[in-house]
């Protein structure tokens, strides 16, 4: 039996052993959203569009070694896409069509990509971005690609089929823009058998399970975990536009779904919700995978849905090179205990200084995989960007910028993130990224971005400013404005409050973690202007 080189490969082999059986699923409130015709397709009916598309993109030029941005949403012809792209050798960039149009070109133009295949109802619009980048990539509508302008090969070098690049994730870095994380098949195909293996809790049926997600595409998780296990195990994946928590029961339970992922933001908005009869999935959901549950909503979602919230550890660098998963008992729930690192990964706990912290105590979470390849099935490097490839594998030991502790049984528990990042309803948001924003606008003379507990997403971001006009509410208003503006709508800041001044070490560098502990005291004591009810996504 030949071994799977390419992601494409895996799809290849469920369509020759569960053809028959559904691939992919979009719920009727989906269906609705997106205005879809078809909104199921078997494995057989996925090849035969796929074998089109494959045709269309070769007609247009694609080949290997080409990266193509796909504005698709979370619609199931994302993943026909994907596949068809996959099978030419060409690496997709998922493009959030909710970003900003300085944001959309950034990576756009970063990126290098050869052409943009998109939803019609976005075409014009990423017309005008492309414009004004030194390329000029033509953007198609996604049923009319044969038509697309002829694309000569991008400038990254061909490597075997498994090395080769199949996607690239732009992650929010805690300098500077956005860093491209270069995503392998070897990531991919590695990520859809650790996941299945991992037993305890975590179990798949070969052909008969059903995955339903509501998180992004553009995320690791929607892209890789649940979409290489559907794939590897002949699984039917329920994909949702987003997670619409009133009837969120409703399309469980009438989807037949079998195992659901999470965030930490959706047990806190389910239990927030009146109880019902539809609450108890138990016996028909056998496990929900995510991660960042609030501690104090673990146990009370369990005993009141009957699923079992398993929690992990993972980054979009790390893949399954990295990951650590609560699967197995005891697994002390609402600890933030995510497990005990598996065969294979070394894991060392440090200071500051680099020094092995005690058992108990907490430190930066380091990793790499045991064996002659520490970087094995994990990302291939930030693109255009060896020097922070370099710097984040430092010594030999990738630096996750995680703060961590570890029990004497070995178990791992989360402590808080080190790097200037903000966790936000599952969406990291650098700090700086806001940063730089805000200071464009004429009225902020300085600032600084920190988190603030929220009792829905986890975190919220606050900003504290110092202002060159009055310190008022139409100036926080004004400011809050121009950041909706110019950022995707969850870096906006929920909170601002004006402050006399910016605590800076010896060296101008701000005290990041004195900024966070003022931005804590001041939205919970109600000085900050509160704009939460107007971070919406602008379309």
């Amino acid at each position: 039996m030949t071994e799977d080189a390419t992601v494409f490969d895996v799809f290849a082999r469920s369509v020759a052993r569960y053809g028959a059986r559904s691939f992919i699923q979009v719920p009727a409130e989906t269906a609705k959203i997106y205005d879809l015709e078809k909104a199921d397709y078997t494995y057989e009916e996925a090849s035969l569009r796929i074998a089109a598309l494959i045709a269309s993109y070769d007609a247009a030029g694609v080949g290997v070694n080409v990266r193509i941005g796909l504005v698709l949403e979370n619609r199931p012809e994302f993943f026909l896409h994907f596949l068809a792209l996959n099978s030419l050798g060409a690496s997709i960039l998922p493009l959030n069509i909710a970003m900003q149009d300085n944001e959309l070109r950034y990576q756009i133009e970063h990126s290098e990509c050869a052409l943009i295949v998109a939803d019609s109802a976005y075409v014009v619009r990423l017309e005008e971005i492309v414009k004004t980048t030194p390329a000029q990539p033509s953007v198609v509508a996604s049923d009319k690609i044969a038509g697309a302008t002829t694309i000569s090969s991008a400038k990254f070098a061909e490597k075997d089929a498994r090395a080769r690049e199949a996607a690239i994730l732009y992650t929010s870095g805690t300098t500077g823009q956005p860093k491209g994380c270069i995503l392998s098949n070897d990531y991919f195909l590695a990520i859809g058998e650790f996941y299945t293996s991992l037993g305890g809790y975590i179990s798949f049926d070969e052909g008969g399970e059903r995955i339903i997600t509501p998180l992004p595409v553009t995320h690791m998780n929607a892209l890789a975990v649940s979409f290489m296990s559907a794939i590897k195990t002949g699984s039917c994946l329920i994909q949702l536009d987003r997670f619409h928590p009133k009837s969120w029961q409703r399309t469980v339970k009438e989807s037949h779904a079998t195992i659901m992922h999470y965030l930490g933001v959706m047990p806190a908005m389910l239990l927030a919700a009146q109880e019902s009869e539809e609450d108890n999935l138990k016996g028909q959901i056998k496990f929900a995978f995510g991660a960042g549950c609030d501690p104090k909503h673990h146990e009370r979602f369990e005993k009141r849905f009957g699923v079992k919230l398993i929690e992990a550890w993972a980054m979009t660098e790390t893949g399954a090179g990295a990951w650590i998963t609560a699967s197995h008992e005891p697994r002390h729930v609402g600890t933030r205990c995510f497990g005990k690192a598996p065969k294979g990964l070394e894991v060392r706990l440090v200071d500051e200084n680099g020094c092995d912290v005690p058992v108990g105590g907490a430190g930066e979470l380091l990793v790499r995989q045991a064996g002659a390849n520490p970087r094995a099935h994990f990302f291939s490097g930030y693109f255009k960007d060896e020097t922070a490839t370099e710097e984040v594998w430092k010594e030999g030991w990738f630096h996750t910028g995680d703060a961590v502790r570890q029990d004497e049984d070995g178990f791992f528990y989360f402590v808080d993130r080190l790097k200037n990042v903000i966790r936000r309803s599952g969406e990291n948001i650098a700090a700086i990224d806001v940063e730089s924003v805000l200071m464009r606008h004429p009225a902020v003379a300085s600032c600084v971005v920190a988190p603030v507990p929220d009792e829905m997403r986890g975190d919220e971001v606050a900003a504290l400013i110092v202002t060159t006009a009055s310190r008022d509410e139409k100036t926080a208003r004004a400011i809050f404005d121009f950041a909706l503006d110019n950022l995707i709508y969850f870096k906006a800041p929920g909170y601002i409050a004006f402050v006399d001044s910016i605590a800076v070490t010896a060296s101008e560098k701000v005290k990041r973690r004195e900024a966070k502990e003022r931005a804590r005291v001041i939205v919970k004591s109600g000085e900050a202007f509160d704009f939460n009810p107007h971070k919406k996504a602008k379309r």
